[in-house]
């Protein structure tokens, strides 16, 4: 989420090398965030090739403040 917030959508090679993970892991974790609203995945084809592309929603925008917020309100709390 941290990554397609800052450039709104990302293929999943760049994803999967982004964050370092497995094919596996970030096929599940997509598939979460998909089933949630959070994310858009848009299969085709370039040039023969499958291409999967992934967009935050707005759903998913507001998810991730919500969280940035939380955790902010968390690590705050903890200085304290």
């Amino acid at each position: 989420m941290n990554i397609l917030v800052g450039i709104k959508e990302a293929d999943f090679t760049f994803l999967k090398e982004r964050t370092n993970s497995t094919v596996g892991n970030l096929s599940i974790q997509l598939s979460k965030l998909k089933k949630e609203g959070y994310i858009q995945v848009i299969k085709q084809f370039k040039d023969n090739y499958p291409q999967t592309t992934c967009l935050i929603t707005a759903k998913g925008t507001e998810a991730f403040a919500e969280y940035t917020r939380s955790m902010q309100i968390y690590l705050n709390a903890e200085v304290l």
